[in-house]
């Protein structure tokens, strides 16, 4: 993924299938053309970091900073999603449950925030924070352009991407900002404000909307 930010871009992986979980079933995404983010996982009585590379390792993450886990996560095709694991990207951690009932969180890097973003043009759901392994939104594997604008004027991200599989892309941003999220994708226009200053600032963009 290109990144304004060299010290927070990891590369993004491919991961193994994984068997559905009974548990899980009713997040199961097949079939389904746009799905709801889950609920966040309480941060409350998460692990420590040990108890963190535990549960990456259950899931073959092992050895992945959160950078690199939250990219392969997010660029997976949805067939290939784990379906036992929610991971739930918020400004200050990534905060991971499994159906084994482990939880436990990766700080996120100092100075970025990671935002992902799903505009749309019919159909969308509500989300704050972005989960990895359930939401899905319209538009898969579209080209767009996206430009992030600080309201300082200066242009923090420009750029031709294509969505992921599940209708998502994913930018980190700067902390601190106050920014406009602009989406151009043939030949339609979207925008929208977007914050990275408080730990309660959504992940997940999914109400921008072209038209």
């Amino acid at each position: 993924m290109n990144n304004p930010l060299p010290s927070a871009t990891p590369a993004a992986f491919a991961a193994p299938r994984r068997r559905l979980s009974a548990g899980l079933a009713a997040l199961a995404v097949a079939g389904i053309a746009l799905a709801g983010c889950a609920p966040a996982v309480s941060p409350a009585d998460v692990g420590s970091v040990a108890s963190a590379q535990e549960l990456l390792a259950a899931h073959d993450l092992a050895g992945l900073d959160v950078g690199e886990v939250i990219e392969r996560l997010d660029a997976m095709p949805v067939a290939d999603r784990p379906d036992d694991l929610l991971a739930s990207v918020e400004p200050d951690a990534l905060l991971l449950r499994d159906t084994s009932g482990r939880e436990s969180r990766l700080p996120m890097p100092d100075d970025a925030v990671y935002i992902s973003v799903a505009p749309f043009r019919d159909q969308t759901h509500e989300c704050h924070f972005h989960s990895l392994t359930t939401c899905i939104g319209e538009l898969s594997d579209v080209e767009m352009r996206i430009v992030l604008t600080a309201d300082d004027g200066t242009v923090l991200v420009d750029e031709t991407r294509r969505t992921h599989d599940n209708g998502f892309t994913g930018i980190w941003v700067p902390r601190g900002i106050e920014a406009t999220l602009t989406v151009e994708s043939a030949g339609l226009t979207g925008a929208v404000p977007l914050s990275t200053i408080s730990p309660d600032d959504r992940t997940c963009v999914t109400d921008l909307q072209l038209l």
